[in-house]
């Protein structure tokens, strides 16, 4: 991701790359040169970065995924100092998967089983990926009640049969895949099904530029792609 956010920054004439570091360099060395941090690193350094940025009152889009509670309410309590821009994914398109996710769940209504399928390269690390989560947020929203209330991660065995309530999430793996989603929506006679798929990773640094241009400047708190976007 850092190689497709440098590549993407030559497309945006209006932002300058001040500093880049990797794994072993110290963003406090260079922080005080630049507006806002993008940061595609690990979830561990997520929250240390965003405390550096809130010293030094500087925005902060964050790309990274994978964080526990404990790293989502930090990240949240910092945010009451600095703007961040928070997403799941920053691909345009996934930020009009999520709109129409939820456009069509309440339009469906219950009486549609809702399912989730996410593939991603071999060499991810985390399962399901941020974005299936924030699908399935957005299927359990639709329903007023907590994803955590009605997720299903996969099936094994005799499971018994499907409740009409639940929200089936399923993690595939294997090869270079960027990043794949498919919301399904299936009912006695028909079935519907949203999909996204992603070949470069370079709509994502381009995304995370755009939102990086936006954060500047903007009110303490979270925001996300859909903000950026005029989608909300």
């Amino acid at each position: 991701m850092g190689q497709a956010l440098l590549r993407a920054a030559g497309k945006f004439p209006s932002l300058a790359v001040s500093a880049q570091i990797d794994r072993g360099q110290e963003l406090s060395e260079v922080i005080q040169e630049a507006d806002v941090l993008v940061d595609f690193s690990a979830h561990e350094a997520t929250v240390p970065f965003a405390r550096l940025c809130a010293r030094h009152k500087k925005a902060l889009v964050i790309g990274t995924t994978g964080h526990g509670d404990e790293e989502r309410a930090e990240l949240q309590r910092i945010s009451a100092q600095i703007p961040m821009v928070w997403s799941a994914n920053f691909s345009t398109g996934i930020n009009v998967l999520f709109w129409l996710t939820g456009k069509a769940a309440a339009m469906l209504g219950p009486d549609y089983d809702m399912e989730i399928v996410e593939m991603h390269h071999r060499l991810k690390k985390d399962a399901p990926s941020g974005t299936a989560k924030t699908l399935g947020q957005i299927l359990a929203q639709s329903r007023q009640q907590q994803l955590s209330e009605l997720a299903r991660y996969g099936r094994e065995g005799m499971t018994g049969e499907r409740t009409a309530s639940e929200i089936g999430i399923h993690s595939v793996r294997g090869g270079d895949v960027v990043g794949d989603h498919t919301v399904i929506f299936a009912t006695t006679g028909e079935r519907l099904e949203l999909t996204h798929k992603a070949s470069s990773r370079d709509t994502f640094a381009g995304g995370a530029l755009r939102a990086a241009q936006w954060v500047v400047g903007r009110a303490p708190g979270v925001y996300d792609m859909q903000d950026v976007l005029g989608l909300k």
